[in-house]
């Protein structure tokens, strides 16, 4: 057999040599481990909300949209909580005392793009006169800071229905085990 040394040519593009590249393919096991989750995360995974006695005053249009909202977001590879799930959770902490100036231009601007998103000409009416059209780059900042919080929360909180779900279930087939064959 011949013994072949292979040659990298250098044509200008900035990425590593093939043999030195990192290895990113996942198992199919894996992969469709995360899509199941992230399917349940989406449709199953508890709304997030401003701790408030106002949490109950968050209308229902908003609360039944925000399973699409999230399933948009994950065609979208977002890692982040939707525009949509955002606004319910911080429509309770308006209530509670006044805002600084850039969580006010925030919360118009969620309400704007939801109005937008499912075609509320009521609501896209009034928001357009008081939302701002566009964001600041800190008010992306923050927006998208509070987005990506909100989704760790959700997750976890998932992460932690799922392990108590598994217990109960290992718990009840133990004893259904011991009752089979005490008999």
């Amino acid at each position: 057999m011949e013994n072949f040394n292979f040659v990298q040519l250098d044509f200008g593009f900035e990425c590593e040599p093939e043999s030195t590249q990192k290895k990113s393919s996942k198992s199919n096991k894996k992969r469709s481990n995360d899509f199941v989750f992230n399917f349940m995360d989406c449709l199953t995974s508890p709304i997030i909300v401003f701790k408030s006695a106002w949490k109950d005053t968050i209308p229902r249009d908003i609360l039944k949209n925000i399973k699409l909202s999230r399933l948009l977001c994950s065609m979208q590879q977002e890692e982040m909580a939707s525009l949509t799930e955002t606004l319910a959770y911080m429509m309770p902490r308006t209530y509670e005392a006044p805002m600084p100036t850039e969580w006010v231009n925030i919360y118009t601007w969620l309400g704007l793009q939801y109005a937008i998103q499912f075609k509320n000409s009521g609501q896209l009416n009034a928001m357009t006169e008081i939302a701002p059209s566009k964001l600041s780059e800190y008010e992306m900042g923050r927006l998208n800071s509070l987005r990506s919080w909100i989704y760790d929360k959700r997750r976890k909180a998932l992460k932690d229905r799922l392990k108590i779900a598994e217990k109960s279930e290992t718990n009840i087939l133990s004893e259904n085990q011991k009752i089979l064959f005490e008999e």
